[in-house]
């Protein structure tokens, strides 16, 4: 596949919009994708209850493209849990305006990022994941079904790999679950698969590792290791690493993640469609590692050069060590990362800095 294929892929969304829904659309990498989906002048419904997306993710996309772009956004708040309200968010109902009608469109693609994260909050509370990740899934499985959507792609997680000792980790190649959030991924990953082969339903799974970027929430008691220590640093705060620092992840910049979720949406390669696909970049970054990067990168804010992490204890359910091998996703949907570690961390670092000034204002 030719390697420039994002960059034609937006040149022909640009010229002929289609229709998207977006689930957990006020949420991190829903966001994202609302912005990028929006530049590319398309249709795109939104659907979020806002248990852990932020109405003001919404507002700075709303600041962020021309109003004639946002007018083709739709949002509907309302929550996966309930049938009806996944059946209503699979039709784009677009309002009269200057030299148009009003008109209907069926949503051809989804990109269902509506979940419950975090391991942590799956071992508190099992019972609350697997009715968002595995109910909440099903309905939105069913409503893709009747209204015979082109192609539903799905935030899969790198947790289905469990107990598998193997690096890079292959997506043939997973063990057993370690946390109830790994299961509940691992029962979309399936009920994708069976809907595909009863229903032919087009069904794409991403397994994301470790995404970062702009409106990533740094508050909270479930939040991502990278946007929750750069708010402790600025805090002259104490960072706590859990282990010996050696633990390690492939971080991947949320630009990659928009990316793969537009090429896995529209890929008309024969055998990419109900496939599950690694998203990440292929790198393996530790935590002691990630720590010095960050620290370095807010030198400018006033952080202090000699600051040291604390370490504890390891964290129940975590994963050693995850590193992605991505060499499916590059063949069979043209997928570049454009963003490693260092280069997401630069472009988004501004935004995690603004973030916390503001939440100190």
């Amino acid at each position: 596949m030719h390697e420039n294929a994002y960059a034609h892929l937006k040149t022909r969304l640009a010229a002929t919009p289609r229709t998207w829904l977006i689930t957990g659309v006020a949420g991190f990498i829903g966001s994202n994708l609302l912005e990028a989906l929006l530049r590319l002048d398309q249709r795109v419904v939104g659907l979020d209850n806002f248990s852990t997306g932020h109405r003001r993710n919404l507002c700075e996309v709303e600041a962020l493209v021309p109003p004639r772009q946002w007018a083709n956004f739709q949002f509907i708040e309302g929550d996966i849990r309930n049938p009806e309200h996944c059946r209503n968010a699979m039709l784009f109902r677009a309002p009269a305006r200057a030299g148009t009608a009003a008109g209907l469109h069926p949503v051809d693609f989804v990109l269902h990022q509506a979940a419950l994260g975090s391991v942590p909050r799956s071992l508190e509370d099992p019972v609350s994941t697997h009715s968002v990740n595995i109910t909440g899934f099903l309905n939105m499985l069913v409503a893709a079904r009747d209204a015979q959507v082109k192609t539903f792609v799905y935030a899969a997680s790198s947790s289905t790999y469990g107990d598998h000792p193997g690096l890079p980790k292959v997506e043939d190649l997973i063990g057993k679950p370690l946390s109830p959030y790994a299961v509940t991924k691992y029962a979309n990953e399936l009920y994708a698969d069976v809907f595909h082969r009863c229903y032919g339903v087009h069904a794409v799974g991403l397994r994301y590792f470790n995404v970062f970027g702009p409106r990533q929430d740094p508050n909270g008691a479930y939040a991502a290791v990278i946007p929750k220590w750069i708010a402790a640093l600025l805090r002259h705060e104490a960072v706590c690493i859990n282990g010996d620092g050696e633990t390690s992840r492939d971080f991947c910049y949320v630009a990659n993640a928009v990316q793969v979720n537009l090429l896995a949406a529209t890929s008309e390669h024969r055998e990419s469609a109900s496939q599950v696909y690694n998203v990440a970049v292929g790198d393996r970054t530790t935590l002691t590692t990630l720590f010095e990067l960050l620290r370095d990168g807010l030198l400018p804010y006033g952080v202090a050069a000699g600051t040291q992490p604390v370490y504890r204890g390891f964290r129940a359910g975590d994963v050693r060590h995850s590193q992605a091998d991505i060499s499916k996703a590059q063949s069979l949907l043209g997928y570049q990362p454009t963003h490693r570690i260092r280069d997401g961390l630069a472009e988004a670092m501004r935004w995690y800095v603004q973030r916390q000034q503001a939440l100190k204002a």
